[in-house]
């Protein structure tokens, strides 16, 4: 079923890049989407990281919910930026990280990382824990209050309840 999928997923990109419907560059479409998928299996590529098509239903809250998030940090990053006395306090915390595989990780350090202000500066996923380095004491309080978290999660599959914060890491302020 996911070759199925993967194929249907090339074959709309495939016509909506090209913009032509004529017979022949369809027949090519077709042709290139069949040897790619033909790769795909033989290389036995196509599982369910690879191709998340569970996690589209998600998609539709988060990526609004995050669209708007990076908007708002980008905005107070930047009044911290025009402020004279440049009001910066770095801090490093670690978060734990409640998604259940490698693309719900990924995918919490990414989102903390497109958010400005703060860093995603190492993750374990065998630890399930991100260390995020924040430009401000509240962006580091914000991600360890855990709604990016939990809204990854969701978007994952995986509902949690509200995380325990953990304390900052040893040395972290400066």
């Amino acid at each position: 079923m996911r070759l199925v999928i993967l194929a249907a997923v090339l074959m709309t990109f495939w016509l909506l890049l090209s913009g032509h419907y004529e017979a022949l560059l369809i027949a090519y479409g077709v042709g290139s989407v069949v040897i790619s998928v033909a790769f795909a299996r033989r290389l036995d590529i196509v599982d369910e990281e690879s191709l998340p098509y569970g996690l589209m239903f998600g998609a539709i809250t988060y990526w609004p919910w995050l669209v708007l998030e990076i908007m708002k940090s980008a905005i107070d990053v930047t009044r911290i930026i025009l402020n004279p006395k440049l009001p910066i306090s770095p801090t490093l915390v670690r978060v734990t990280a409640h998604q259940k595989g490698a693309v719900g990780i990924t995918t919490y350090a990414n989102s903390i990382t497109l958010t400005p202000g703060t860093i995603s500066a190492a993750v374990s996923e065998q630890h399930h824990e991100i260390l995020v380095h924040a430009l401000t004491e509240e962006g580091a309080e914000a991600v360890e209050e855990g709604e990016m978290d939990r809204r990854v999660a969701a978007f994952e599959g995986n509902p949690v309840e509200a995380p325990a914060i953990k304390a900052p890491a040893k040395g972290a302020s400066s």
